[in-house]
C-alpha cells in the first residue's frame, strides 16, 4: 500500500527549512539590475554577465517569521483569492449555471451530442477566463448520471467539467490564478497576450472535445469498450427505475447568468483597456457574487454565509501562498536569491530560447507533483524564473505561458490534486482506472504545450 502523500503545508514548510539551509551552504551573490518601462509601469530586470559574489546571511529565527512576512509580501494576491472563492460560492448557489445547462439539453432534445461540445466550450471557457477548478467540482453529480442517461459513461460525464475546465485552467487567456497572478509577478502588464492565449486555448479545446466525442462514440456503440463498464451499469439500472429531477429554469437564473456574462465583459475591458490590477479585479468578482445573490432572491444573511463559506473553502490556498512567499523572502535575505538564478542560467544558458521555454515548462510538471496550487506555483516560481527567462533569451511573457501550461494541465491527473481526488470521489471513479484512460490524453496535452512555446520564443513574444 502506498504512503499517502504529505499535506502541502508540510511540503511548503519544508521547502523553507531547506531554503533557510540553503543560506548556511550556498555563496552569497547578486546581480545588478536595472529599471525597464513596460506600459505604464516599470520593472527590475537582471542584467547579465553582473553576477558577483557577497557575503550571505543565513537565516534560523526567520523560519517561523517567513510565513507572515510572506502574507504581507502577498497580500494583495491572498486577498483576491479569498474575494474570488466567496463570490463563485454564491453564483453557485444561486444555482443559475445548472439550470442553464439542463435548459440547454431540454432545447437540444434528438441532438443531444451537441451537448459534448457545448458544455466544454462554456467549461473550458470559465477555466480561461476565471479559473475555475474546485466551483467544477459538484458539476460531477450532475453530468455523470447525464451522461450515462445519454448512453455514454462516466468518463465522459466528468470530462463536461472537470476536464473541460482544467484544460481552460492550464491554457488559459485571463485566468487570474495563473496567467495574472504569474503576470503581476514578472512585471508584464496584466492581460497582455491575449491574442496568443486565445489561440492556443481554443486548439487546445478543440482537441481535447474531438477527443472525447471520439471515445464517447466508441462507448455508445460498444458500452463495453468502457473501463467503467461494470460499475456505470449498476448506475445504468437505477436511473432506469427513477426519474431525474429536472431543474427548472427561471428568469432570476436568467439575470444571474446575464450578471455572470457582464462580469466576463469586464474581465476582459478592465485587464485589456483599463489595465486593472488585483483590487479591480477582486471588485469585479465581489459585485458579481453580490448582484447574483441579490437577482437570485437570496437574503443578506445567506449572502453574507454563502462568501463566507466559499471563502473558507479556498482559505488553505490562499494560505499556502503565505507560505510560499516566505520561501522567497528568506532566499532574499540570505542573499543567495541570485546565486540560485545563477546556476539555473548556467544550465539553460547552453540552450537556444525554444529550449529553455520547454525546460521552464517541464520545471513546473515537475514541481505540480508536489504544489497542486496554480498560484502558489506562481509565487514560489515567477521570482526565480522571471529574472532567468531575461538571462536565458526568451520574454517574461513567454515564461508565463510555459508556467501556466506546465503548471494546468497534470493537475488532471496527479494524486497529490485534492480537486482531482475529491472530483472522483463524486463521480465514483477509481483513481486507479481514470489513470489507465486518461494518461494518453495527457501526453498529447504535454506535446501541445511543446509545441505551443516555439513561435513564442523564436519572434520574441510580448
Amino acid at each position: 500500500m502506498s504512503k499517502k502523500a504529505p499535506d502541502v503545508f508540510v511540503i511548503a514548510f519544508c521547502l523553507i527549512l531547506l531554503a533557510a539551509a540553503a543560506t548556511w551552504l550556498l555563496p552569497g551573490g547578486a546581480y545588478e539590475r536595472r529599471q525597464e518601462k513596460v506600459g505604464d509601469s516599470t520593472r527590475e530586470v537582471v542584467v547579465p554577465g553582473t553576477y558577483h559574489v557577497e557575503p550571505s546571511k543565513p537565516q534560523l529565527a526567520a523560519i517561523f517569521m517567513a510565513p507572515l512576512r510572506g502574507f504581507l509580501r502577498m497580500g494583495a494576491i491572498i486577498a483576491l483569492i479569498f474575494v474570488v472563492g466567496g463570490a463563485f460560492n454564491i453564483l453557485n448557489d444561486t444555482g443559475a449555471i445548472a439550470a442553464g445547462i439542463y435548459q440547454l439539453v431540454k432545447l437540444l432534445g434528438k441532438r443531444s451530442y451537441l451537448i459534448i461540445p457545448i458544455v466544454m466550450v462554456v467549461f473550458s471557457f470559465f477555466g480561461g477566463a476565471y479559473g475555475m477548478c474546485e466551483e467544477a467540482m459538484p458539476f460531477a453529480l450532475i453530468f455523470v448520471p447525464m451522461a450515462i442517461a445519454l448512453g455514454y459513461d462516466s468518463l465522459v460525464g466528468i470530462c463536461l467539467s472537470f476536464v473541460a475546465a482544467g484544460v481552460g485552467f492550464a491554457a488559459g487567456f485571463l485566468n487570474p490564478f495563473t496567467v495574472q497572478i504569474s503576470q503581476g509577478i514578472a512585471g508584464v502588464p496584466l492581460g497582455s497576450g491575449i491574442g496568443y492565449r486565445l489561440v492556443v486555448w481554443a486548439v487546445v479545446t478543440a482537441v481535447t472535445i474531438t477527443w472525447v466525442m471520439v471515445y464517447a462514440a466508441r462507448v455508445k456503440a460498444d458500452p463495453t469498450r468502457s473501463p467503467m463498464y461494470d460499475l456505470d451499469r449498476q448506475r445504468r439500472e437505477e436511473l432506469d427505475k427513477e426519474e431525474a429531477a429536472q431543474t427548472v429554469f427561471t428568469w432570476r437564473h436568467g439575470v444571474c447568468l446575464l450578471i455572470l456574462a457582464g462580469a466576463v465583459v469586464g474581465l476582459v475591458v478592465g485587464s485589456t483597456v483599463l489595465k486593472w490590477y488585483m483590487i479591480e479585479f477582486g471588485a469585479l468578482f465581489f459585485a458579481m457574487g453580490i448582484f447574483a445573490g441579490l437577482a437570485a432572491g437570496i437574503g443578506p444573511s445567506r449572502l453574507a454565509k454563502s462568501f463566507v463559506a466559499g471563502a473558507k473553502d479556498i482559505a488553505s490556498a490562499a494560505l499556502i501562498v503565505a507560505f510560499a512567499g516566505g520561501i522567497v523572502v528568506i532566499l532574499e535575505d540570505g542573499h543567495i536569491l541570485d546565486t540560485i538564478l545563477y546556476g539555473m542560467a548556467s544550465v539553460t544558458s547552453h540552450f537556444g530560447g525554444v529550449l529553455a521555454a520547454q525546460a521552464m515548462c517541464v520545471l513546473q510538471n515537475i514541481l505540480n507533483f508536489f504544489i497542486p496550487s496554480g498560484s502558489t506555483k506562481a509565487v514560489l516560481t515567477m521570482p526565480l524564473l522571471a529574472p532567468l527567462a531575461d538571462l536565458s533569451g526568451i520574454t517574461r511573457q513567454t515564461l508565463v505561458l510555459a508556467y501556466q501550461l506546465g503548471a494546468g494541465f497534470t493537475s488532471m491527473i496527479i494524486p497529490t490534486s485534492g480537486v482531482t481526488v475529491g472530483t472522483l470521489a463524486l463521480a465514483k471513479i477509481p483513481y486507479e482506472r481514470w489513470v489507465k484512460w486518461h494518461w494518453p490524453m495527457q501526453l498529447v496535452f504535454f506535446l501541445l504545450s511543446m509545441l505551443a512555446l516555439v513561435w513564442p520564443a523564436l519572434t520574441a513574444w510580448s
